[in-house]
Parts: structure tokens; C-alpha cells; sequence
């Protein structure tokens, strides 16, 4: 086992909401449909047992991997064996054109020597006191609502997540209306997340998609947004004013250590949609999930509301209290393991391999998901329980490195990985500080696979104050 747990009747397991995997096969028209309308619901009890499924499907050869060591050499060792395959490129491409997340060869090479500079830990922490000021607003906005008021946590996590790009990425020249820009995320990823059977056959680009159709609005006010942007940013720059030091200077003003090349505007652009898009999306979600389990889980509730209390006091969030604050961190990687960002990860083998006495035809799929992965029952204790305990420090270990992917591995793993968890952390920490929140009684919660994992129809939550914080005046004459 990569872990234990403990689970006795005074400490009851929560066990949270997912589709019950399937015990037979479904034929090719249920199958089309069921991919378009929550792709979660297609996986079968076989694929959370075997190390390795291998088969002929819509999609051709696909080997399904849950072997840590086999996902270790499609991802690393031979990685360069191993491209992103067209189904993923062209259900993402339309929309997030071809930044970091869809760009291959020495494209993508070019950019991710180009962008690594900007995700070092010293950049990433400098970015800190942004994460905390977007933080502290939304914990202020919140202690002026009356006790009981029902808030949508995941409304409130896509607005702080957007609050904190407004801060590291725009921080001169967003004039967007933060609601529009959420609602034309969700619009993009409920149109661009529906597989569409015309993608799964490999039917041409001109061939018209609903779900490309439905995000074309969304997508048309991205790419306003972001050219309003880059023109704003451009003439700043260009009257020789002081440049705001966010990602977006970072991108206008990088250039390949090796080359010198800086990055096209046709790259800038495809990766602030990216930032934007999935960047957010990836952190919203995580939060969104922990309150939720956080609300149906007495025991973790407690023990990170002590330490959360006990680290922070009543001051400011500091970057040594990032390291102290063991169980917040456990909370966010335990909520991560049971809903990926990226539930599903697929690579197409350039040339024929060989893994053990494991063949991989050339031009076939492996397929690493890490929703089915980190729910495998060969690699967890109790798969399908919350259980922080899991990832604490004495207990990690235990965990094989490539039996946990929330962000990848190998050259492709997210650029933007450590951003994301400082920026969780510290909106964590600060909401559980300040509030206490409670699933509505009746709210059915249900995950969907829409490129990342979101609750379906937001998570209503009852709001209770537990602790205010000192006004701003107050703190500056401490």
C-alpha cells in the first residue's frame, strides 16, 4: 500500500460524491453520450484494480496506465517518446490557441525555457503579499454579511482567484467587471469541456462543433481582453514608464536563455488566456472542493481551524507561515488527490516501445488519469475517503511519487504548480480563519469533467463568523 489510514467507529471516514464506476462495457452510442455529458461516468471498476488495461476503441490502441513505474517512463524516462495526443489538441487549441498547454516540439521547448523564469520560488513568493491583500478582501467583503447568509463557494473562489491574477498578472490595465470575466470562464469551459464525438473521430477543423460554437463569445471576449492588455502594457512601456513587476511585464520582457528570442504577441497571448483559463480555473476548483469536504468533515474541520488559528493569530500571513501550516497544506493535497485539475492526461507514442514485456505501438495512446489513479485501489488505503492524515509529513513517504499527479510529471508538469499552492494555502488558511462554512441541507454536490472538475451547480454554502479580524486602521498602529 502507498498509505494507510485509520478508520475506526469513533473516527468514521467521509466519503465524498463520484460516479460509481461501471461494471460492464457500454456500446459505442452510450458511450459518445456519456463522454459529452460527464466523462467520469464511462471509467469502469477494472480501471481502479489493474495496473494496466490495454485495448481497441474509438480512439484506436489505448493502454490505460496505473503502474507507477510504466508512468514514470511514459513521462520522464522516455518522454520524449511520448506527444500530447490530437484529441486533447483539438478540443483545447480553439480556445487556448497554442501557449504552454497545447504547444509541442520545439515550440513548446522555446516557451518553457522562455516562462520558467517567471515561476522560480523567489518569483512566486514575491507574488505573496498580492495573495494576501486579494485574501484579507474577500474575508472583509464576507464579515460585513450577517451570520447565516448563503454564499456560493465556488462564485466566491473564482472571483478571489481572478482578484489574485488582477494583482500578479494585470495589475495595471484590468478594467474587465470580475463577474463577466467569471461568467465568460465558466461559458468557455462548459462549451469547450463538452467532449464532442466530432473531435473523438478526427473530423476536420471547419467542421463545426456545438461546444466550439457555444465558447465562441467567451472566447472572442478573451481575446479582447487580452489585447487591450498587451496594447496598454506596450505603451507604457514604450514612454519609458516604471513597469509594473506582474506576469505580464514578465511575459512582454522574456526571452529564451538560449536564443535570446523573446516570445511572439501570438504567444503572449495564447498563455495569459492560458493563465486566465486553466490557471484559475485550477486553483478555484481546489479551494472550492476543500471547503466543501472541509463542511462534511467535524474532525479535519477542527484540527485545521486550530492550526490555522494557532500559526496565524490574528496578523497578517507571513511567508514562514506557509511551511508551518502542516494540515492546511495536507487539506489541499488530500482535496487534489480526489479531484484532479487535470482528471485525465493522455499521450500518443511517437515511435514503437517496449515497457517491460509491456508493448507500445507506435502512433497508439497511454493513458495516465489521475482521477482514476489517485482513486486506484492497488496504490490507496480506503481510495475513495477524505483522509488529510494521508499527506502529513510522517506519512508522505509512503506515497510513490508517480501514484499522485495532480499536476503532471516529467518536462510537462504544470509551470505554475508551486503559484498555485501558495495562492490555495493563504486563501485557505485565511476563509478558514475568518469563517466557518456549511453545505445547504438537500444540495446535491456532483463532480463533472469539464477539462478540470467542477461541482455541478455551485456549492450554496451557510456563512458563520468565527473570528474578526482587527480593521485596517487598527492594524497599521499596532
Amino acid at each position: 500500500m502507498a498509505n494507510s489510514v485509520t478508520n475506526t467507529p469513533e473516527t468514521p471516514l467521509f466519503y465524498p460524491p463520484a460516479p460509481r464506476p461501471r461494471t460492464e462495457p457500454m456500446g459505442l452510442l452510450s458511450f459518445l453520450l456519456a463522454v459529452r455529458r460527464n466523462p467520469l461516468t464511462t471509467w469502469m471498476d477494472k480501471h481502479f484494480e489493474e495496473p494496466v488495461i490495454t485495448g481497441d476503441g474509438v480512439l484506436g490502441r489505448m493502454t490505460v496506465v496505473n503502474d507507477p513505474v510504466i508512468i514514470r517512463h511514459v513521462l520522464v524516462d522516455n518522454a520524449a517518446n511520448y506527444r500530447k495526443d490530437d484529441l486533447q489538441i483539438r478540443v483545447l487549441a480553439p480556445g487556448l490557441g497554442r501557449g504552454l498547454l497545447t504547444a509541442e516540439g520545439e515550440d513548446w521547448r522555446l516557451q518553457r525555457r522562455t516562462l520558467a523564469p517567471l515561476f522560480t520560488p523567489r518569483t512566486v513568493a514575491s507574488f505573496l503579499p498580492a495573495m494576501v491583500e486579494a485574501a484579507d478582501r474577500l474575508v472583509r467583503r464576507w464579515q460585513r454579511r450577517p451570520n447565516g447568509r448563503i454564499v456560493d463557494a465556488s462564485v466566491e473562489m473564482t472571483r478571489i482567484t481572478l482578484d489574485v491574477l488582477e494583482r500578479t498578472i494585470f495589475t495595471k490595465g484590468a478594467t474587465w467587471d470580475p463577474d463577466a470575466l467569471a461568467g465568460a470562464i465558466s461559458r468557455y469551459f462548459e462549451g469547450i469541456g463538452r467532449v464532442d464525438p466530432i473531435d473523438i473521430f478526427g473530423f476536420p477543423d471547419w467542421v463545426p462543433r456545438i461546444g466550439r460554437l457555444r465558447a465562441r463569445p467567451a472566447i472572442r471576449f478573451f481575446e479582447q481582453l487580452v489585447n487591450e492588455l498587451i496594447e496598454a502594457r506596450r505603451a507604457l512601456l514604450a514612454r519609458g514608464e516604471p513597469a509594473p513587476h506582474d506576469l505580464l511585464t514578465l511575459l512582454l520582457q522574456a526571452s529564451d536563455p538560449e536564443t535570446g528570442r523573446g516570445l511572439s504577441d501570438e504567444d503572449v497571448r495564447a498563455n495569459i488566456v492560458t493563465f486566465i483559463g486553466a490557471g484559475h480555473e485550477t486553483t478555484a476548483n481546489a479551494l472550492s472542493w476543500s471547503l466543501y469536504l472541509l463542511s462534511q468533515d467535524p474532525k479535519s474541520r477542527a484540527r485545521i481551524e486550530e492550526e490555522v488559528d494557532r500559526v496565524l493569530g490574528d496578523g497578517p500571513i507571513m511567508f514562514d507561515h506557509l511551511e508551518r501550516l502542516v494540515f492546511t497544506r495536507a487539506v489541499l493535497d488530500e482535496t487534489l488527490r480526489l479531484y484532479p485539475p487535470a482528471p485525465y492526461l493522455s499521450r500518443a507514442a511517437i515511435a514503437e516501445d517496449r515497457i517491460g514485456s509491456l508493448p507500445i505501438p507506435a502512433g497508439s495512446v497511454v493513458t495516465v488519469a489521475p482521477y482514476v489513479l489517485h482513486r486506484h485501489r492497488g496504490l490507496w488505503e480506503a481510495p475513495d475517503a477524505f483522509n488529510p492524515e494521508r499527506f502529513l509529513p510522517e506519512n508522505r513517504d509512503r506515497i510513490d511519487r508517480f501514484a499522485y499527479l495532480p499536476f503532471g510529471a516529467g518536462p510537462r508538469v504544470c509551470i505554475g504548480a508551486s503559484f498555485a499552492l501558495q495562492e490555495a494555502t493563504i486563501v485557505l488558511a485565511s476563509v478558514v480563519r475568518a469563517v466557518r462554512l456549511d453545505l445547504m441541507p438537500g444540495h446535491e454536490v456532483r463532480p463533472v469533467h469539464r477539462v478540470t472538475l467542477r461541482p455541478e451547480g455551485g456549492l450554496p454554502m451557510r456563512l458563520t463568523h468565527r473570528k474578526t479580524l482587527p480593521s485596517r486602521s487598527a492594524a497599521a498602529s499596532a
